[in-house]
């Protein structure tokens, strides 16, 4: 059975402050509301205004708690290679990842207190147990017209996979970016989706 025909659908979306992972989740939470769904959401963050990890759980169909359990998550969105990594016990073995290869360096990257793995090594990492897509959505946003559109890039990208219309997904989109950047988004979120087909 592919992941769209399931009645449950966990879904795991990670990233770090800044980058939008909000509204993604908030985008396709509103999408599975309005597509009659039924759907459960948590939200973890530390210190997101500063580039801090965030963490969002979505399990559509689930009517039982919000928190996705350890290898549970059918799909991780990752809107940053290391943040990929982080969540990775969330997955389950043969689960889907959709990464954006650009990195964003923390602090003590950045200080050289650490140093961060070649986005390659990471990519191979993760193919060892995991169906991997990845791509740089940071560029794609920026030829749909803003790099602020990752993240609806991103919700492009795993729209393929849920449980819910292609049509439902662009109305909440529609309803929840200012209205001045709609066209924009809607770009975005149409190469995404075209981008992980040809991964």
């Amino acid at each position: 059975m592919s992941l769209v025909e399931q009645k449950k659908f966990d879904l795991l979306i990670t990233g770090v402050g800044g980058q939008g992972a909000i509204l993604a989740s908030d985008i396709i939470g509103k999408a599975a509301v309005a597509a009659g769904l039924p759907i459960r959401a948590a939200e973890t963050h530390g210190m997101a205004q500063r580039g801090g990890s965030v963490v969002n759980h979505i399990r559509i169909g689930e009517d039982f708690g919000s928190m996705i359990p350890k290898k549970g998550a059918d799909l991780m969105l990752a809107f940053e290679p290391m943040e990929a990594v982080r969540y990775l016990d969330f997955l389950k073995d043969g689960g889907v990842v959709i990464v954006n290869t650009q990195t964003v360096l923390s602090v003590t990257v950045t200080s050289g207190l650490a140093k961060y793995p070649e986005v390659s090594d990471i990519l191979d990492v993760l193919s060892e147990k995991y169906i991997v897509k990845a791509f740089n959505a940071d560029e794609l946003a920026f030829e749909a017209g803003s790099r602020l559109a990752m993240n609806v890039v991103m919700v492009g990208a795993v729209s393929g996979y849920l449980p819910i219309p292609k049509e439902t997904l662009l109305e909440s989109v529609k309803a929840l970016v200012p209205q001045k950047t709609v066209e924009v988004n809607l770009r975005a979120f149409e190469m995404g989706r075209k981008k992980v087909e040809e991964c």
